[in-house]
Parts: structure tokens; C-alpha cells; sequence
């Protein structure tokens, strides 16, 4: 039955629109992720640079204060203010100083740690001589920095160094440096950065209740509205971002580099608002793009409406036509359905015979062999009857018995080749079958001056198989080798079996070769005279080999003759297991 034409178009449109929908998910989910990491890589390398920036300007101002001291500790009027007590000219030089070296204040201490003069006024006449940078200045000959904790919150950083006079330590100057200035000039560019001490206390921030605190606790405080608090909120859905860290529920990137100075450390937080603003305009683009591809799709809909039902029309007419054509075609198959059948019973009647004479050709070759070996018994048994060597006699007729028997499991097993089954399977040492094919095969092989050399290993080769079947196998290749071999002048076989992942068994001859490997294993094919063989034997090997789990291949030897390998899988106990 066919679909009406407006209904069809109706589909073919629907399933249109839900494409390009489906097409503009897919891309904005992938333009989302690449731009995403673009510019997300691009802050992360922004944000370096400034890390690199921020950790030289802190070591700088600390290298260029670090000198003051020295400098101000060699002022001959400073020096001559300690040794004559009058100090009265002596702020005002500090205050000299002050401005050209931008440090936040500087102080000077007479030997009782006194403060006798100061860029701050108010520090006038305290006493110093029990804190830590003014004890360890005096203990010392350079310049000591120490970390003072300010009674107001924060850190004061101060370098201090003994003045020394021709009788011994006049005082201590003492310059300290204004690292918060650095402080601001940081929170006007990131959003959030520290620098902790070499304990991991915060002892310089942007965020003035984290100094004092460990990372832990001052990502802990919950702080008053602030850029890190505004970070990402947007199309949460879409915000693929490397999250670097959490600061106060919202993912940032920290960075954190190394201040070459007393085991400081600089962490540094960025929001990802830039990232988002510049992903969700080029978002915004392409959807914009999608949505005027899809009106401009339903405008060329609409536009064909019209044409489509010319169309219908016409194709009504074709389907008419098309259907008379159709008819008449049945008519004929229907006809040639007829004759077929009547060929097909004929082919099933010719396939039958043709299975009946592969049977037949089958058991005379599989019988063949135990025929010969026992013809070749009797004629011994004759010959040693003559001689009056009757056990040995005994012994020929004991072989022709094992032959009959042989004969009758042989085709037992013809009946069952079709269905294959794995009744007669049990664990069997390959060398054993091996050594029995030999037994077997030694009265043709005395026939001739034939050269036989086998190698087997010292530890079994068990495989789980027929035992019968892997024999007539073996003689199947021996009989091969020796016919291959009557051309030969020093004819030669070589039987070689080693265990490795699997067991391996290779029979080689020196003969002639084999000239087509591809139709070596097909049934009925072989190169003996008419009356020697049906081309069976190798076929018949190759499918016993296949049921018992292994492969068998041939190929020309590197110095002529053939090479025939068989290869088993070795025996587990899982093996018995999986048949049973």
C-alpha cells in the first residue's frame, strides 16, 4: 500500500527538522568543548605570567630593602647621633630616606631599645629591646629579616642591623618594608591571591581574613561579596572546565609557584567568568546560524508544496503502468518456479548418488591401507612357517588380528563421520600414536631403501582425541611421504614431534614437492596414477584433524620435498570437562 504523498512530505520534513536539531546539538556540544579548553588554556597561561610577574615584584621589593640597612648602618650622622645622644636632627634624616627608598617607615634604637628616632612620630620613645628583630640585629652582623605580627591584624615585615661605633654596638636601624601596596595592585588584577610563610601560615592576601589562617581554614571563611564569589553561574550545563579548585562552593583555577625567599609559596585563585563570556557568545552565534537555517528550510518547504503534487500525479501514472509490468513478470516467475522445482529433484537425485560414490571411494581407501599391511603379514607368516620360526609366525598372525579389528573400527567410524561426534575422545600420548603408525607403516617401508628418522620429546605430548583416528592420520602423511619419495635417489622421511604451546608433529620427505597447494585438501584430488589412490586420504585427514580441535597444513620444504605439520592443542582437564 502506498503512503499518501502530503503525508510523506510531512514525515520527510518533520524528520528534517528533527535532524538539523539533533546536527546543531552535536555541534554546539563539541564547539562548546573545544573553545571551552582553548580559552580555558589561554587563562591558565595568563594567569602564569602574572603569577611570574606578582613572585618577582614581591622578591624584588624584599632584595632591594634588604640593602637599606647596610647602607643606613654606615650613615655618618646617624653614627654620630647614637654616640652623642642627640637625636633631635635624626628623624628628619630618616624621613630623608623614606620617600627615595619607598619603604613603609623606617626607626632607629639606641643600645637600651629605645626608639629615638622614627618616620613615624607616634613610635617615638618605645622600647624594643625585649622583640625578637631587635635581639637577633645585635646578636649579629648582618641584615635579619623578621615576621612581625601586627596588633591590628596582618604582618609587618621588618629588616633590621646593628650600627656599630669604634666602642662597640651604638643602636639597631630598622627599615620596614610596605609589602601591602603589592597587595593592592594584585586585587585590582586576580581575583584572589596569597602568600603563605614556610609553615603555611597566610601572611599576605588580597583577602584581609585570610591572613594568620592555613589555606584549609581561610578558604573556609565565608567572606563578604567578592569577585570569587561571583565566579561561574551560568549554563552550568555546558561549563566543561579543568577544575583546578573550589573556593567557597565555586570551581576556580589555582596556581601555585615557589617565592625564592625563606620557603614562601604564592597561590594564586581565577575565576572562569572571561572563559564562559567568550564560549556562550560564540554559542550564541552558532545557534543563531542553526535558526536561520531552519526557517530557511521550512521557506524552501513550503515552496516545493506545490511542485510535489505535480509530481504525485505523474508518479500515479508511472505506478499504473509499472503495476501491469509487474503482473506479467509474475506470470513468468511463476512459470520458471515450475521448471525449477523439477530441476531441483533432479539435482537432489544426482547429489545422492554423488554421495553414495564418495562413500564408497572413502571406506575403499580407509580399508586400503589395513589390506596391505596384512598382505604384506601373511606373506611374512609364510615365509617364517617355512623357516620353522613359528612364534615369530605367531606374532604376524597376532598383527593380522589387530588389523581386522582395526578394519572393523574403521568403519564404525565412516558411519560416523556425519555427525562427528566425540563419544571415543580420551587423553592420548601423541608419541604413542606416533610410534604405532610407525609399527604399522614398517612392512611397506621395508619394501624399499628409505631413510626413516623420528625425534619425539622426553615428557609427554597428551592431547584429549580419538587415538584411532589420530593413527589413521599419521599413516595417512607416512603413506603420502613414501609415495612422494619413489622418485628420489636417497629417499628420506622425517618425523619430528615437539610440545610447546601445543603439540606439533611434522612429517618431511625429500620428494618432488606438491605443485598445487591450494587444492591439496579437496576431495578426489591427487596426483597419483589412476588405480593408486582416489584423493581422499588428505581430505579425510584434514577433517579428522579439525575434530579434534587442531589444524593440519602443507608447504614446500626450503631444500625441496614436502612438509606436512600438524598441530593439537594440549590436553587439560577442562578438556573432559567441556566434552562431557
Amino acid at each position: 500500500m502506498k503512503a499518501d504523498p502530503i503525508t510523506l512530505g510531512r514525515w520527510l520534513t518533520r524528520i528534517s527538522v528533527v535532524v538539523l536539531v539533533i546536527v546543531a546539538m552535536v555541534v554546539i556540544y563539541f564547539t562548546n568543548l573545544l573553545l571551552t579548553e582553548r580559552f580555558t588554556e589561554s587563562t591558565r597561561n595568563r594567569a602564569e605570567v602574572r603569577m611570574t610577574l606578582y613572585v618577582g615584584n614581591l622578591t624584588s621589593e624584599l632584595q632591594r630593602n634588604s640593602i637599606v640597612p647596610q647602607l643606613l648602618a654606615r650613615d655618618p650622622e646617624l653614627i654620630r647621633a647614637l654616640s652623642a645622644q642627640e637625636y633631635s636632627l635624626s628623624t628628619q634624616r630618616l624621613l630623608s630616606f623614606v620617600d627615595e627608598i619607598g619603604a613603609a617607615s623606617l626607626m632607629l634604637f639606641d643600645r637600651d631599645g629605645r626608639t629615638v628616632a622614627a618616620t613615624d612620630r607616634t613610635r617615638l620613645g618605645e622600647t624594643h629591646r625585649n622583640d625578637q628583630f631587635y635581639i637577633n640585629a645585635l646578636r649579629s652582623n648582618a641584615t635579619i629579616f623578621t615576621l612581625l605580627e601586627a596588633e591590628t591584624g596582618g604582618y609587618s615585615f621588618v629588616y633590621s642591623r646593628r650600627i656599630d661605633g669604634p666602642s662597640g654596638a651604638l643602636g639597631v636601624i630598622a627599615i620596614e618594608v610596605d609589602l601591602h601596596k603589592l597587595e593592592r595592585s594584585w586585587a585590582s588584577i586576580s581575583d584572589a591571591v596569597f602568600v603563605t610563610d614556610s609553615a603555611g601560615t597566610v601572611i599576605l592576601s588580597t583577602e584581609p581574613r585570610w591572613r594568620g589562617r592555613t589555606e584549609a581554614e581561610a578558604l573556609a571563611v565565608q567572606s563578604p561579596k567578592s569577585a570569587i564569589e561571583r565566579a561561574l553561574r551560568a549554563t552550568q550545563d555546558w561549563s566543561i572546565i579543568p577544575i583546578d579548585g573550589y573556593l567557597q562552593g565555586e570551581a576556580v583555577l589555582r596556581m601555585e609557584t615557589r617565592v625564592p625567599f625563606q620557603g614562601w609559596r604564592m597561590v594564586s585563585f581565577t575565576t572562569y567568568d572571561s572563559v564562559r563570556e567568550k564560549v556562550n557568545g560564540f554559542l550564541a552565534l552558532e545557534i543563531m546560524g542553526f535558526a536561520i537555517l531552519l526557517a530557511l528550510g521550512f521557506w524552501v518547504s513550503s515552496r516545493k508544496s506545490a511542485s510535489r503534487m505535480v509530481f504525485f500525479q505523474r508518479e500515479s501514472a508511472d505506478l499504473r503502468a509499472l503495476n501491469i509490468r509487474l503482473q506479467r513478470e509474475i506470470a513468468e516467475r511463476e512459470k520458471v518456479e515450475k521448471t525449477l522445482e523439477v530441476a531441483e529433484q533432479t539435482l537432489a537425485q544426482s547429489s545422492k548418488l554423488a554421495a553414495l560414490g564418495e562413500m564408497s571411494a572413502a571406506v575403499s581407501h580407509e580399508l586400503n591401507q589395513p589390506l596391505a599391511a596384512m598382505k604384506t603379514y601373511l606373506a611374512g607368516a609364510r615365509l617364517l612357517l617355512q623357516r620353522k620360526r613359528s612364534e615369530e609366525a605367531l606374532a604376524s598372525f597376532q598383527r593380522i588380528d589387530d588389523l581386522i579389528d582395526r578394519m572393523g573400527v574403521i568403519t564404525r567410524q565412516l558411519k560416523s563421520y556425519a555427525r562427528k561426534g566425540k563419544e571415543a575422545f580420551e587423553p592420548v600420548d601423541v608419541r604413542d600414536a606416533v610410534s604405532t603408525a610407525l609399527s604399522m607403516m614398517e612392512p611397506q617401508l621395508k619394501t624399499r631403501k628409505i631413510s626413516i628418522s623420528s625425534a619425539m620429546p622426553a615428557e609427554p605430548a597428551m592431547i584429549y582425541g580419538d587415538r584411532l583416528r589420530l593413527e589413521q592420520v599419521i599413516i595417512n602423511l607416512l603413506r603420502n611421504a613414501l609415495d612422494a619419495t619413489k622418485t628420489a635417489g636417497d629417499p628420506s622421511i622425517d618425523v619430528l614431534l615437539s610440545v610447546g604451546d601445543s603439540v606439533h608433529l611434522t612429517v618431511r620427505d625429500n620428494g618432488a614437492g606438491i605443485d598445487d597447494l591450494d587444492a591439496l585438501f579437496e576431495p578426489f584430488y591427487t596426483t597419483k596414477l589412476p588405480g593408486d589412490g582416489v584423493g581422499l586420504g588428505l581430505a579425510i585427514s584434514s577433517g579428522i584433524v579439525k575434530d579434534l580441535g587442531g589444524r593440519l597444513t602443507a608447504r614446500n620444504g626450503a631444500s625441496g620435498g614436502a612438509v606436512f605439520e600438524l598441530s593439537l592443542p594440549i590436553f587439560k582437564i577442562n578438556d573432559i570437562e567441556a566434552a562431557e
